[in-house]
């Protein structure tokens, strides 16, 4: 195939998608992955196949898309912006069971409105910052019951996200996460529930909580989406080892600079996404993990630095004879940085399979 080309090694892809599904078994609840990791119907049939229930998505396109390939049940875990809210109904009118997300006062408000304007009550929940990392309301802050008054009977649950554990490399501190993770967004649910309101499901996930976690008492559903793939960065967490990273970029040496040591390859940041989420953690893998055509890691050789078309690979030691070793033409393997943002720097993949033939699965793009 042409270079550079995105792989999914399905072997390792399914032993992923097995380890997470058995991981909420274990722990008693229900599996909804994030498919804005890979965008792609064969990954969200094999994910199903394992036992997943729903999906997660980051936009609604994704839910049209998936939709229509006959997933009903639909989680959009982005705060509902008011002027999607017509393609948000129209969705839920072709019999999607969509959920939305609001974590304001005024979002609830719009959400509640246009309801009530087109005859239809939306299945909400409600966002929880349980680690001040992003989005989302306090447990305990005073807002989060009005925001549940406001939504009355449209108001179905709370979810939350650790992002903040992407910053975490040990067990125990992966483990305290997962557990406050988990206990802020329970109590922001009994708050709810105290105060007489409807509150049934309560949302967690991410993939390094999820595969932490040593109890998610009081939690109905786990949502974690990068661990289909996993990555360097889930790596340097500590949750995957590199030969279980399914995603790869297939790239061929198309030059040298000899005496910097230098090899030259046809994936540039346009191939590998310009993420370097490796560099504030504790082994900095540049643009990427260089690898032999088969997948096998070469120590020390890392794609070092990137331009839009051009990548260049050197090892980090000097005396490297770089052209008998990676002659011209030589294809190579990248682990990437971030599965999601390599990924969709392509508009298909080229999946592997145990047999060694190649299917081309389509990946969505766009908003």
């Amino acid at each position: 195939m042409d270079t550079p080309a995105v792989l999914i090694d399905v072997v390792k892809m399914q032993r992923n998608i097995q380890r997470m599904q058995q991981r909420a078994d274990d722990l008693g609840v229900c599996l909804r992955p994030h498919v804005k990791t890979h965008k792609c119907a064969q990954v969200v049939a094999a994910q199903t196949a394992a036992g997943a229930r729903g999906i997660t998505v980051s936009t609604l396109k994704e839910a049209e898309y998936f939709f229509d390939l006959g997933i009903l049940d639909i989680l959009y875990a982005v705060a509902m912006a008011p002027h999607k809210l017509p393609q948000a109904l129209a969705l839920r009118r072709r019999g999607c069971a969509l959920t939305l997300v609001t974590d304001s006062l005024a979002g609830a408000q719009a959400i509640v409105e246009f309801g009530r304007l087109q005859g239809e009550t939306f299945a909400v929940m409600i966002e929880i910052d349980c680690d001040g990392h992003r989005s989302g309301v306090k447990p305990h802050d005073p807002v989060l019951l009005e925001i549940a008054r406001r939504l009355g009977d449209n108001l179905t649950g709370v979810l939350t996200h650790a992002g903040e554990s992407y910053g975490l490399d040990t067990p125990e501190a992966l483990q305290a996460i997962a557990e406050q993770e988990r206990a802020r967004c329970v109590e922001a649910a009994e708050r709810i529930r105290a105060a007489g309101l409807p509150c049934a499901h309560v949302s967690v996930g991410s993939t390094p909580t999820a595969l932490s976690a040593v109890s998610l008492e009081g939690v109905t559903e786990l949502r974690a989406g990068v661990y289909v793939f996993f990555d360097l960065v889930m790596h340097n967490i500590g949750v995957c080892q590199t030969d279980e990273l399914a995603l790869s970029v297939l790239t061929s040496v198309i030059g040298h600079q000899a005496e910097k040591g230098w090899i030259i390859t046809d994936a540039g940041w346009m191939a590998m996404s310009r993420d370097r989420g490796t560099q504030s953690q504790k082994q900095d893998f540049g643009y990427g993990q260089v690898c032999d055509e088969q997948g096998a890691v070469i120590d020390g050789l890392l794609l070092r630095s990137a331009n839009q078309e051009h990548g260049v690979a050197r090892f980090n030691q000097p005396g490297v004879d770089v052209v008998a070793q990676f002659p011209l033409g030589t294809r190579l393997r990248i682990l990437p940085n971030h599965a999601c943002a390599t990924g969709a720097q392509f508009g298909s993949y080229n999946a592997v399979l145990p047999t060694d033939d190649v299917q081309v699965w389509e990946r969505l793009r766009g908003w």
